[in-house]
C-alpha cells in the first residue's frame, strides 16, 4: 500500500525543477534520466537524518508541519511531494555555560521539543505519521502509507553530567545523539570551539572520561553516535571507544570545501573502516567555499547601505545579482560530495543528512519537495537502481540494524 501511495505522489509531479538544454535529443535524453528517476525514487525507502525543529512551538498551530508551511523546509506536505519516507527530527541543544542553569535549560529545552515531537505523531497527525524506534518500525510505517518520524539530540550538552539520561532520552525514543555541536562539552571537544564561552582549541584533547561513558552507555541501549560537529581527534577517539558503526549524520567532505565541520580523506577511510556511514549535508557553506569576488561584493554592499534605512527588496535584488555572477553551491556540488564521499568511502558509506530547517537548503535540493531532483542527478551521473537506494536510506538502516545487534550482545552480557 506504501509503495502505491509513493508511486501516486512521484508520478503526480507534474515536471521535475531541472533545466534542460540543446535540442530534442538532448531534451529526450533528459526525459529517460527524469522517467528512470522516479521509478527508482518510488522503489528506493528515502530517509533523511537531519531536520532541525528549533523550538517547543513545533506541532502547534504557529508551527504547523501538517500544511504545507512556508516557515518550514520540511513538512508532511513537502515529503509526500517529494516522496521522502521518513526523517530524523533533530533537536538541538543549543551550548551553554556549563553550569546549574546551563545544564537545566538544555535538559528542559530538549524534553520541550521531544514533547513536541510526541504531539505531531501522537496527536496531531497518527493518521499520517508515526514515531520509529527501530528499522523495522521505519519498514512498517511506511508500509501503511504513512512517514516515519525519528528522533536525534543534536549536541550531547543535553546529558549534562548525568548518564541515566540517556536512556532517559532513548525510553522517549531518541536513536542518535550528536555529541557535540558549537562549542566544547563535558563528552568531547567540538570543531567549532567557541570563544565567548571561554573554549580553548582544545580541552579534553578529544574524547573525555565521561564522553567514553556515554558512548558506552549508547552503544549498550543502542542509540547511535553522530560524530558531526566534533573535533577530528574526537572522531578517532570515538571510532576508536564505539563497539558499533558511527554516523555522520550530517557533513561534508573537507576535500572540495575546506570547512571544520567537514570530513578529511582520512576520516571517510576510518568511518568505512569502522562500518559507518556520512550523511551528506545540503548546507552551502559546507559544500563549496565562497569565491574572495563574492565576499568583497557582499562586504561592499553592506557597507553600501550602511548608512542607509536599508531597503528589503533592493538588498535582495542585489544579491540575487551577486549569487548569479557568484553562484552559491547547487545541487550539483551536493552530489559531488556523494561521489567524492562513495570514491573514497565506498558506496555502502553514504546517505543523505539534509539540515533542513538548520540552515540546508540550496538551489535544486531547497526543500523535501525537491527530493526527486537528487535521485534524477544520480541517474543522470551514472549510478545504478540498487547505488541509489542504498544512498537514499538503506546505508542508514543497515548501520542502525548493526548497533542493534551490538546493544543485543551488550545487554545478554549483563
Amino acid at each position: 500500500m506504501a509503495m502505491f501511495f509513493k508511486r501516486l505522489t512521484v508520478l503526480l509531479l507534474v515536471a521535475p525543477a531541472i533545466t534542460f538544454a540543446g535540442g530534442s535529443r538532448q531534451l529526450a535524453a533528459n526525459q529517460k534520466s527524469v522517467d528512470r528517476a522516479k521509478l527508482i525514487h518510488e522503489k528506493a525507502l528515502t530517509l533523511d537524518t537531519h531536520v532541525d525543529i528549533l523550538n517547543a512551538k513545533y506541532a502547534t498551530e504557529a508551527l504547523d508541519p501538517g500544511i504545507d508551511n512556508p516557515k518550514l523546509k520540511c513538512d508532511l506536505v513537502k515529503m509526500k511531494k517529494g516522496g521522502v519516507d521518513g526523517v530524523f527530527l533533530a533537536i538541538c541543544a543549543g551550548q551553554r555555560k556549563r553550569n546549574a542553569e546551563g545544564y537545566k535549560n538544555a535538559y528542559e529545552s530538549v524534553m520541550g521539543r521531544l514533547e513536541a515531537v510526541h504531539r505531531l505523531t501522537e496527536k496531531m497527525y497518527p493518521e499520517r505519521c508515526e514515531l520509529a524506534g527501530s528499522p523495522e518500525d521505519v519498514e512498517r510505517i511506511v508500509q501503511a502509507g504513512k512517514r516515519a518520524i525519528m528522533i536525534g539530540i543534536e549536541n550531547g550538552f543535553a546529558i549534562g553530567k548525568d548518564l541515566s539520561n540517556v536512556e532517559k532520552f532513548y525510553k522517549l525514543g531518541v536513536r542518535y545523539i550528536t555529541l557535540s555541536h558549537n562549542g566544547h562539552n563535558d563528552i568531547c571537544d567540538s570543531c567549532n570551539p567557541r570563544k565567548q564561552l571561554g573554549d580553548k582549541e582544545a580541552e579534553h584533547n578529544g574524547l573525555s572520561k565521561f564522553g567514553e561513558k556515554v558512548v558506552s552507555e549508547m552503544n549498550r541501549l543502542g542509540v547511535m553516535v553522530d560524530v558531526s560537529h566534533i573535533s577530528v581527534k574526537s572522531f578517532y577517539d570515538v571510532i576508536k571507544a564505539s563497539k558499533a558503526p558511527v554516523i555522520a549524520s550530517h557533513s561534508g567532505c573537507r576535500a572540495l570545501a575546506e570547512h571544520q565541520r567537514d570530513l578529511n580523506d582520512e576520516q571517510l577511510k576510518a568511518l568505512a573502516k569502522n562500518g559507518g556511514v556520512i550523511q551528506i549535508v545540503a548546507l552551502g557553506r559546507f559544500l563549496k567555499q565562497d569565491l574572495p569576488q563574492r565576499l568583497k561584493s557582499i562586504s561592499d554592499l553592506k557597507e553600501e547601505l550602511a548608512d542607509e534605512r536599508i531597503n528589503i527588496k533592493q538588498f535582495q535584488k542585489r544579491m540575487k545579482e551577486i549569487d548569479v555572477k557568484y553562484p552559491r553551491a547547487n545541487l550539483e556540488d551536493f552530489v559531488d560530495h556523494i561521489d567524492h564521499a562513495v570514491k573514497i568511502a565506498g558506496i555502502d558509506q553514504v546517505g543523505i543528512g539534509s539540515d533542513f530547517d538548520g540552515g540546508g537548503g540550496i538551489p535544486g535540493f531547497n526543500d523535501h519537495s525537491d527530493a526527486l531532483n537528487v535521485t534524477v542527478e544520480l541517474v543522470r551521473r551514472g549510478y545504478c537502481e540498487e547505488d541509489i537506494c542504498k544512498i537514499w536510506g538503506a546505508n542508514l538502516l543497515r548501520v542502525w540494524r548493526e548497533v542493534e545487534k551490538v546493544a543485543e550482545e551488550l545487554q545478554k552480557r549483563l
